[in-house]
């Protein structure tokens, strides 16, 4: 840590990876743990490293300075390591700024979220500047993204096999080279598309299965649905992911009556929002709202932490959230629609380049992604959308 960072730093507002503190106090059982929450929640944020300076008035940034002495960077060490299960990798630099000397703690990205306080078992994560308990499904995301539970195959006991719709399984076997009269259930059971009720008593489908070969997964899973808006009117759309893909991509070409529209572009965005969003997040669904000048499209699901909207945009191989159902919709699907998903937006860009400016917007701290493509004011594009 130089000087120049520093500046640049206390240059910016306090968020989920930037905290300023007048001063660390570790004295106390309830200083440590107070401390280590802070240093947890960063590290379970999403972003890249995360700095705590201290030494600092939080609210005006007015220089305080602290003694260098009172901040051994082994006992801080020995402290998170006492507390946080795994330990968090962190390292304490001091710098002078104004005759003064600043502290600085450096949380370094993590490659082993979630974790955890020894002391209590809570989770934390940032909520804005704030440290906070993680939620359930936020925990259960942070294991998703770091490969330590696969949410798609969990079973749904209580649903029952006639809700998944053997055509489309059968279907899908039969692509995989497997030829039947019906789909074998303990064929469907290795692939994680049904799984056993307690006690073997019978089978149900998984998350997954429903999502991909369910008559109708909004029945059980509420959060499963596209909402369209336009002109003062609401559409609902549910069903499994490739229903919903082809109903909705069938509604938008009659509403907009462009031919000239890239609706190849405008499709890879939704078949993104619905095999990438967030199906942990059970309190909304997709959004597309349509307005005469763009086409916003609201996705429950901010990036993951191994991603930047750099690395997504130029399509250097992004990790994907929800990889099982992405595996399976690569073969399920035979208009190819997931071939593309994913892989690049510049494309995207490029299809819109005559019509206007294409956004990507990732709120982390709202768990969204935001896509806004640019409209024909007029029929033919005489007039670019904003």
């Amino acid at each position: 840590m130089d000087i120049c960072k520093l500046m640049a730093l206390l240059k910016k507002e306090e968020g989920p990876k930037l905290d300023f503190k007048a001063e660390i106090n570790l004295e106390t059982y309830g200083d440590k743990k107070e401390f280590v929450k802070d240093v947890i929640a960063m590290a379970n944020s999403r972003g890249g490293r995360g700095y705590i300076i201290f030494g600092v008035e939080d609210k005006t940034k007015r220089i305080l300075g602290i003694n260098p002495k009172d901040y051994k960077e082994e006992r801080i060490q020995q402290i998170i390591y006492n507390r946080c299960d795994p330990p968090v990798a962190v390292s304490v630099d001091f710098v002078e700024l104004e005759g003064k000397t600043l502290g600085v703690l450096t949380v370094y990205r993590s490659h082993h979220r979630p974790h955890q306080m020894i002391q209590n078992g809570a989770f934390y994560i940032r909520r804005g500047s704030t440290t906070d308990t993680a939620r359930r499904n936020e925990i259960a995301n942070l294991l998703q993204e770091n490969g330590l539970m696969t949410y798609e195959t969990v079973i749904l006991r209580n649903v029952g096999l006639n809700e998944i719709d053997e055509k489309t399984v059968k279907n899908y076997f039969e692509k995989l080279g497997f030829v039947g009269e019906r789909p074998s259930e303990i064929l469907m059971e290795s692939l994680g598309i049904i799984g056993q009720k307690i006690e073997g008593d019978g089978f149900s489908p998984t998350i997954g299965g429903l999502l991909l070969f369910g008559k109708d997964p909004f029945l059980y899973l509420p959060q499963v649905y596209a909402k369209v808006m336009h002109d003062d009117k609401i559409h609902l759309f549910h069903g499994n992911i490739l229903n919903m893909l082809d109903n909705i991509s069938d509604f938008l070409k009659n509403l907009i009556k462009d031919e000239n529209y890239p609706f190849d572009a405008l499709e890879e965005v939704i078949a993104n929002a619905l095999v990438h969003r967030d199906y942990l997040d059970d309190s909304r669904g997709i959004t597309i709202n349509i307005t005469p000048k763009f086409i916003e499209i609201t996705n429950p699901g901010a990036l993951v932490s191994d991603n930047s909207i750099y690395q997504f945009t130029k399509g250097n191989n992004p990790y994907r959230r929800n990889s099982w159902l992405y595996q399976r919709l690569l073969m399920l699907d035979h208009k190819k629609r997931f071939m593309r998903s994913g892989i690049g937006m510049t494309r995207i860009k490029n299809s819109f380049a005559n019509i206007g400016k294409v956004k990507f917007i990732n709120i982390g701290s709202q768990n969204l992604f935001k896509v806004i493509l640019p409209r024909n004011t007029e029929v033919g594009g005489q007039n670019k959308g904003n």
